[in-house]
């Protein structure tokens, strides 16, 4: 519907029982009169644009279902909404209602089986032995209600009989409710992203039919020593201060789908049951703990593992040769260890690996390219083989395989590819929509920072190595990268025109090289261009003008004494140097997923960039950052 009020009174529609008009552009308040409708049972108004709070309800009438989630309606729920005694669904989320919430006033909606309220602004504490008292109650969700908590007795004389599903996010929860702990139909609990300390609770009850459990990013300590329900199939702990050895009743798990132990102080070696088929897990994310010993052979027989984030830890050894068994495997990070091996150019061999990252270990030798793999590392996006000691010649043919750096892909054809294997929606949220991507960079007293949340990232990343030769021309041929960072290395020759083909580009780093000759103009051409370094070479002559060109300073040219014309103070021959005019510059790309640029002050610092391990930095050093 085009933008539209409700009205204010209605006659005539005693007999209605559905009342839908979700997803349109309905503003204004909600009246009373719904509510008042004698033979209503389904009310659903949710993404709109209504606004105010609900009036008061005169004459209640006897709906079950109501739905007003993803509007901007707000102030408190009027007591006279309580006595709809006849719900059974509540969903008033993704407002910005306020309040004190009663745990006593809920007891009025006797029937309720779910009620969900989250991401308002409502304060108090939930009483949990209180709300046992719904007796039909299976789903409760309160996340994002930053000044609400969760109390309860000690749970002896109360227990939840039906409740299936908590969802207890990003609130002021600090400790667990005991009355958990005999919840026999718990399935899903979340209380992620808020200050439990202490240890993880232990069920009495078995726990059969417990599926995720989310414990992000609390203040949780201590070894892992409380036994999982077998059942669990998402196991979250990441963000907190866990120390000790991975309990091996972990390997137990019947289905484990997501393993996320990362951040935190595990340490000891990485069990070998992680690696095996009949474990299953389609993502496991063990990154910046201190887990030492070689990596086990993770899929040593047919596994579909998709994630495998191994980063941040103190590994040694070589990869194991069964990771070529991984043959689902879209992202391998394996940064900041003390991996010692070759080139892994086996990898290339699997045919979905999207994300390679092997910075700052032990890795040396030539870059080799296996002649019986065609094309190698096809599917690749992300390459990152930073901080390592690999030498010679960059090999033509690695960049020429790299096929899905030539052509673009949009969300929709990798949702429609994670289908064809069998992934849900919510896993094609884990493996694509949660990469995010952050990149500073120093501008006089101010950071330029911008953000990428996206199902696409490309970056090709093979600083501080010891690559020598000219810098492939094939490289000019990957017209969806974004990042390209060569710098600390010992390349030759001139600045391939061709990279002014890379018309995606948004960071080009060629900086500490023994580079030659003049600029190309062609790469006036490359309008996205933010973050351009090509400081301490040896090139000479006029910096090109127009474009993106136009707006970089001296800094991205330092240590280049050939080099003349703006913005640089000198001139070149033929009179060149003065500024040129300002250019007209593109802000966002017509891809489905834009970057979001933003100026922060000094001192606002980097951040934290979650997901599959996959955030990449650069920082006011220039210097990229996986981690």
């Amino acid at each position: 519907l085009p933008s539209a009020s409700l009205p204010t009174h209605v006659t005539g529609l005693q007999n209605l029982n559905e009342f839908f008009l979700n997803d349109n552009s309905l503003t204004g308040g909600i009246t009373s009169w719904p509510f008042t409708l004698p033979s209503l049972k389904y009310l659903d108004l949710s993404n709109n644009s209504l606004t105010g709070p609900i009036d008061k309800i005169q004459k209640p009438n006897s709906v079950q279902e109501v739905y007003l989630a993803y509007n901007h309606m707000h102030g408190e729920i009027q007591s006279s909404f309580f006595n709809l005694a006849n719900l059974i669904e509540l969903d008033l989320s993704s407002n910005n209602f306020s309040g004190l919430i009663k745990s006593d006033m809920l007891l009025k909606l006797k029937n309720l089986e779910t009620l969900v309220l989250s991401s308002n602004n409502f304060n108090g504490a939930i009483k949990l032995d209180v709300l046992s008292k719904l007796k039909n109650l299976s789903m409760l969700e309160l996340s994002h209600n930053k000044l609400l908590s969760l109390s309860s007795d000690d749970g002896v004389n109360s227990t939840f009989q039906k409740l299936e599903t908590l969802y207890f996010s990003s609130c002021n929860v600090q400790q667990f409710p005991n009355i958990l702990r005999s919840a026999k139909s718990l399935r899903y609990l979340d209380l992620s992203n808020n200050a439990i300390k202490g240890s993880i609770f232990k069920w009495e009850s078995e726990g059969e039919n417990f599926h995720i459990l989310d414990l992000r990013s609390n203040l949780l300590q201590g070894p892992l020593l409380a036994p999982l329900p077998p059942s669990l199939e998402e196991f979250w702990i990441s963000n907190n201060n866990f120390t000790g050895e991975i309990p091996p009743p972990i390997c137990n798990l019947t289905f484990p789908q997501i393993l996320d132990l990362s951040r935190n102080y595990l340490g000891g070696i990485i069990l070998k049951c992680l690696g095996s088929s009949s474990y299953g897990s389609r993502i496991i994310n063990l990154q910046k703990n201190i887990f030492k010993g070689k990596i086990p052979d993770f899929c040593a027989d047919y596994n579909g593992l998709i994630n495998l984030a191994l980063n941040d830890n103190q590994l040694e050894g070589p990869l194991p040769r069964s990771l070529i068994n991984c043959t689902f495997l879209k992202f391998l990070n394996l940064a900041n260890n003390k991996l010692n091996d070759t080139f892994p150019r086996w990898l290339g061999a699997l045919p979905a690996l999207q994300v390679l990252i092997l910075r700052f270990n032990r890795f040396h030798g030539l870059l080799n390219i296996s002649g019986d793999i065609r094309p190698s590392f096809s599917s690749l996006q992300i390459v990152d083989l930073s901080g390592n000691e690999f030498n010679g010649v960059l090999p033509t043919t690695f960049f020429q395989n790299l096929n899905s750096l030539k052509h673009a892909r949009n969300l929709s054809e990798l949702v429609q590819e994670s289908d064809k294997e069998g992934l849900t929606p919510l896993y094609a949220l884990h493996f694509y929509d949660q990469v995010s991507v952050n990149v500073t960079w120093k501008k006089s007293e101010m950071e330029l920072e911008y953000i990428r949340t996206l199902p696409i990232f490309t970056a090709i990343d093979f600083s501080n190595n010891r690559f020598s030769g000219k810098i492939p021309e094939a490289i000019g041929e990957l017209r969806t990268l974004e990042v390209l960072n060569l710098s600390h290395n010992s390349f030759t020759g001139n600045i391939p025109p061709s990279l002014g083909n890379l018309v995606e580009l948004e960071s080009l780093d060629l900086s500490s090289n023994n580079l030659s000759g003049e600029i190309p103009f062609q790469m006036t051409k490359l309008t996205f261009l933010e973050v351009l370094t090509f400081s301490h070479n040896n090139l000479v002559g006029p910096i090109p003008h127009g474009n993106q060109f136009n707006t970089f300073e001296n800094d991205s040219y330092y240590g280049n004494l050939g080099l003349c014309g703006f913005p640089l103070t000198k001139q070149c021959g033929n009179g060149e140097g003065s500024k040129p005019p300002a250019p007209k510059r593109k802000e966002a790309k017509g891809s489905p997923v834009a970057f979001i640029w933003k100026l922060v002050m000094m001192g606002y610092g980097c951040g934290v960039v979650l997901g599959l391990s996959t955030g990449y930095l650069v920082f006011t050093t220039g210097r990229p950052w996986w981690f």
